[in-house]
């Protein structure tokens, strides 16, 4: 019997950015990037898993606006551009490098990769939510959901009836996706508040994740820390990260994705080619963006950018693999230590963005799929589990009051509410006052009805948490601007109109083409509680 239960726990997630109005938008290739460095390589991680009869165990969030973009025929046609031009240009590397042996082997690496992402994308005819909905129906991945569009829930606790339209909406998103009920969510940015709790229970969830601090300072103190979870008073179930294995992947400082081996992330083609030879694949603009295709290690964190040696994806295999059997012998000794105290078998649940491996820390993928190997065949301590299992087989823990809490710095909320983000929350504030007092309306007619869902998908669209997380963080900020500003223009004209009895049916059309996330969505989801 082991001793102790691992859960690792990845969240897919990215802002819905698809932009039909426009022939190329530079954000849309978060989407893109994702697919072909995190979400295909994590697919052939868990087939080559499944293949050798390991019978492995995973949760993973997918929210509403990826699963919604991941379907969306526009974004998979440009998706299919992206990649025919990313295997052009890494074609074209091979007999542009003909005579520089080392980076002619990547750009034969790169181009090997490549094909194996368009073959895979072509054999689930572009459809990537169902592949992992068949690990869902073996039980090997546990998928659960977020809010409808990552709204930071405890800036909005003031208006109960936007925090429920968050929940609900996923809730019911997620449903249509899969055909059941969603188990868990990932409260968006690990953000928790008192009272939401009553609003999981409500929507039929039976557990949520939260950072480790909002446990342990939880009311009365659990007494096994954040090495179990605990139950609200409502029945619904939270667990805490563990700190320990977090840190040892997610910091680049002391977690493994800063080894020397691996591939530097901020060393692109785009930006180091001859510029004419590199033109027809960067923005039609003219201007330099990263391709993907990068051919040098870390080397260093003294050195600057111009002083990376080559890269080498055999030695940086290993080094993964290596990697993985640290971060095995470690929670071996962790819940085998834990296990001695605490007399009953401790959890420990390790979340991180899935955008980190693969995307960010390109061996990512390598290094989950040799920890679940080494996890199956060369330990005894732990045994993996995704958490809807673990709360199945354990369904006796202490009852507490968690504690207001959120994974962002300093564990609370001020990096989404500061200096550089504070301006947008009255805006938000009064769009949600006016969205609830229109869901006591009966709409007039069809075209009314329209009008009202489609000012329910805007208020929704502007609450998304990423773009506060874009203006603190101080990267695309013109555009999380833009987008706030756009959602909440819209949601207003719709108010105004509705209000005035003339709702503008050629432009309603055309905002609806544009902002077309939850197509069954129902205004009325917004009346009080």
């Amino acid at each position: 019997m082991a001793l102790g239960y691992f859960a690792l726990v990845l969240h897919a997630h990215l802002p819905f950015v698809r932009h039909p109005e426009s022939d190329y938008v530079l954000e849309e290739e978060w989407l893109f990037e994702a697919i072909t460095e995190t979400y295909i390589p994590l697919l052939h991680v868990f087939e080559g898993l499944k293949r050798d009869g390991i019978d492995f165990k995973i949760t993973m969030s997918m929210t509403p606006p990826l699963v919604s973009m991941l379907r969306d025929p526009l974004l998979q046609d440009r998706y299919d551009a992206h990649l025919s031009l990313l295997q052009e240009l890494a074609e074209k590397e091979i007999s542009h490098n003909e005579h520089h042996g080392h980076i002619k082997y990547l750009a034969e690496h790169y181009t090997k990769e490549f094909s194996a992402i368009r073959q895979t994308w072509e054999r689930y005819d572009r459809d990537l939510v169902s592949a992992f909905k068949q690990f869902l129906d073996t039980n090997n991945l546990e998928i659960i959901t977020c809010g409808a569009t990552h709204g930071y829930l405890p800036l909005m606790k003031m208006y109960p009836q936007a925090v429920w339209a968050q929940i609900k909406v996923a809730c019911e998103h997620y449903e249509e996706t899969f055909g059941r009920p969603p188990q868990g969510i990932w409260l968006p940015e690990c953000a928790y508040y008192e009272g939401v709790e009553r609003m999981l229970a409500d929507a039929g969830l039976r557990y949520f994740l939260m950072d480790g601090h909002g446990l342990l300072y939880a009311r009365p103190r659990p007494r096994f820390g954040s090495y179990a979870p605990i139950f609200t008073e409502t029945g619904v179930a939270a667990f805490g990260r563990d700190h320990e294995s977090s840190q040892q992947v997610w910091s680049s400082m002391v977690g493994y994705p800063g080894d020397p081996v691996y591939r530097e992330f901020y060393k692109d083609l785009g930006w180091e080619a001859e510029y004419e030879y590199i033109k027809p694949y960067i923005m039609p603009n003219g201007q330099r963006k990263n391709t993907g295709i990068k051919y040098h290690k870390i080397t260093s964190r003294d050195g600057g950018l111009s002083e990376k040696a080559l890269y080498d994806p055999y030695w940086a295999r290993e080094k993964a693999a290596e990697h993985a059997e640290n971060f095995m012998f470690n929670r071996e000794q962790q819940i085998g230590h834990l296990a001695g105290i605490m007399q009953r078998p401790p959890i420990v649940v390790s979340p991180y963005d899935a955008e980190l491996f693969g995307h960010w820390w390109y061996e990512g993928p390598w290094f989950i799929d040799y920890l679940f190997r080494k996890s199956w065949y060369d330990q005894g301590t732990y045994e993996m589990t995704h958490l809807a299992d673990y709360l199945r087989g354990n369904p006796t823990q202490q009852v507490c009051k968690p504690s207001q809490s959120s994974w962002g710095y300093k564990g609370f909320h001020e990096y989404w509410l500061n200096e550089t983000n504070a301006w947008i929350y009255p805006h938000l504030h009064k769009a949600a006052e006016r969205m609830i007092e229109l869901s006591y309306r009966e709409a007039a007619d069809e075209l009314e009805e329209r009008a009202l869902n489609q000012a329910a998908r805007e208020v929704l669209l502007a609450q998304s948490s990423d773009w506060a997380f874009i203006m603190r963080t101080g990267t695309m900020v013109p555009y999380a601007v833009r987008r706030t500003r756009s959602h909440l223009l819209r949601f207003n004209k719709i108010y105004e109109d509705v209000k005035s009895g003339k709702v503008d049916s050629g432009w309603l059309e055309k905002v609806g083409i544009i902002d077309n996330i939850f197509p069954n969505i129902n205004y009325r989801v917004y009346r009080p509680l």
